[in-house]
């Protein structure tokens, strides 16, 4: 049964694929139905939590049964649009952008990185990972011939800017900005940033707090 769906919050959004990885381990197990209670114990979250979260997706869990587990991995992915390839481009071909060119999770969750474009001359026309680095130069060319609508971000901030709006000029929609600089772009595109230096604050923070005895 499907729910009317309304937009989700960005807290859910991001606590979804987190359900989602416990939800194929409960799979690997072979277990057929699972309920709010038992996903949330795995995550240490509260079971309203989950179900309010679930109910973002349209799926309604049975009363004292549950969900059943690959209808609950195929609506989450739905939802999520992860059940249907989708090509990126990705712009920076340094260190990161390597180590993203070279990770075989995003195919696993739907995102096919199918060029990456650079500036450097003695990158461009190489190939990482298997995919050729082109210049900047051919990315709207590219992009209008392959259809591509996402953009990975992989810059240093300097570069940003121009990089973002060369992305624009190519008809890309959705930016995905691991680039330390915040992007000023019209509100019709479609950003996500990645910030580093705030994932390594929360970790240093909270390891301080607890060496305090701070709870």
């Amino acid at each position: 049964m499907r729910e009317h769906l309304i937009a989700a919050p960005l807290p859910t959004i991001r606590r979804i694929p987190r359900y989602l990885n416990v939800l194929e381990n409960f799979a690997a197990e072979q277990i057929s139905f699972v309920s709010a209670t038992d996903i949330a114990n795995k995550l240490g979250l509260k079971p309203i939590q989950v179900r309010k979260d679930m109910a973002f997706t349209g799926i309604v869990g049975k009363p004292k049964v549950g969900y059943k587990t690959d209808e609950l991995i195929e609506t989450i992915k739905s939802f999520l649009g992860w059940d249907s390839a989708t090509d990126a481009f990705l712009i920076g071909a340094g260190a990161l952008g390597t180590a993203l060119l070279g990770y075989r999770g995003f195919a696993e969750r739907g995102l096919q990185i199918v060029a990456a474009f650079d500036t450097d001359p003695e990158k461009v026309g190489k190939r990482i990972h298997g995919k050729e680095v082109f210049p900047i130069s051919k990315m709207a060319e590219l992009a209008k011939r392959m259809q591509v609508h996402i953009g990975i971000l992989t810059v240093p901030a300097e570069s940003a800017s121009q990089c973002a709006h060369a992305l624009m000029d190519a008809g890309i929609t959705g930016i995905w900005n691991f680039s330390p600089a915040e992007l000023d772009v019209p509100e019709s595109m479609t950003v996500q940033r990645e910030d580093l230096s705030a994932g390594l604050a929360v970790l240093s923070v909270r390891m301080s707090e607890k060496k305090q005895g701070i709870v």
